[in-house]
């Protein structure tokens, strides 16, 4: 299957590509990226907020995965706030305007969520079926999933991954190393809060496998099947790095230095990945020490043999 990529050349684009046999990417610069694109097709999409991709780039492509959008990382001000909502929502109803006007629509649309689709829910076990939350992100993650849903009038396939907090070389995990090298690492507010987490070997995995299983369709949560608290997170992290965790971040001060995304830090998600295990999905990473360890302390790993989803993928 001839896979196309948007947003591959973000923290987990760049992981896909890895494991894809030639795929077609979509890029905002072509030029920009060309290091970490290079040997592979790249087409331009310079605007994706207000103008659809090239209908001809669909030609031969059997499964699109759809990973743009705007980091949510950082102060929402207004306008940042507007950037991540319309590269989401109009960004995949123009991605999905472009597969109506192509020749042969794919098959399949693997398109990113997240899980701040269910919103702050303390300690409740949430799951796909699970109703979403009532604040921003919440809203715009329902938003995302229907332009994206609406690829299913073209008889495409749609799977919504929402994923958790993704553990890799980059992304948030990179983010909260230097303060705990530093020893100035801690708990965010109470620390209660339930993070749910995945390694990116495993969101790779899950995503390869929803491209390729006919009977995986609509919301799928892209998180390992033990979540943990924030406290329990930071003291494992911290174990590992062999560094105290004596500084908590209250909750006053990330919303003082973070406005409206110290909500995403401080709210509580304990999803679960129902969809995934009930489809047989086997886990690398089930545990959250394990996982960490895999990723901070070196060792000599084992040459990755490809799934029967990477199989299918490069034929």
């Amino acid at each position: 299957m001839r896979a196309l990529v948007t947003g591959a050349t973000g923290f987990i684009g760049q992981a896909l590509l890895q494991r894809l046999q030639s795929p077609v990417v979509l890029t905002r610069n072509p030029e920009r990226s060309a290091s970490k694109l290079q040997g592979l097709t790249v087409v331009a999409w310079p605007d994706p907020s207000n103008t659809p991709p090239p209908a001809e780039v669909f030609e031969g492509v059997e499964v699109v995965f759809h990973l743009a959008g705007e980091s949510v990382a950082g102060r929402w001000s207004n306008s940042k706030k507007e950037r991540i909502l319309r590269s989401r929502e109009a960004g995949t109803r123009n991605l999905v305007a472009a597969m109506r006007a192509a020749k042969t629509p794919p098959q399949v649309l693997i398109a990113s969520s997240a899980v701040g689709f269910y919103g702050d829910r303390g300690d409740a076990h949430l799951t796909e079926s699970s109703a979403a939350g009532d604040d921003f992100l919440a809203d715009v993650c329902q938003r995302w999933e229907a332009e994206a849903q609406k690829a299913t009038e073209l008889g495409v396939r749609v799977v919504n991954i929402r994923t958790g907090i993704v553990l890799g070389h980059g992304g948030a995990l990179q983010r909260m190393l230097l303060p705990f090298k530093l020893c100035l690492g801690g708990r965010l507010g109470s620390g209660k809060q339930w993070m749910p987490w995945i390694h990116i070997d495993d969101l790779v995995d899950l995503m390869l496998l929803a491209a390729c299983s006919d009977s995986m369709h609509g919301p799928v949560n892209g998180v390992a099947p033990q979540p943990e608290t924030n406290l329990t997170f930071t003291k494992t992290l911290a174990g590992i790095l062999r560094r105290p965790a004596i500084f908590p971040v209250p909750a006053f001060v990330l919303r003082l230095l973070l406005g409206g995304f110290a909500g995403v830090l401080l709210g509580s998600q304990r999803v679960q990945p129902d969809v995934a295990q009930a489809k047989g999905f086997k886990f690398r990473y089930a545990e959250l020490l394990p996982a960490l360890q895999a990723l901070l302390v070196p060792k000599a790993l084992p040459q990755h043999k490809p799934s029967a989803e990477e199989s299918a993928l490069a034929s």
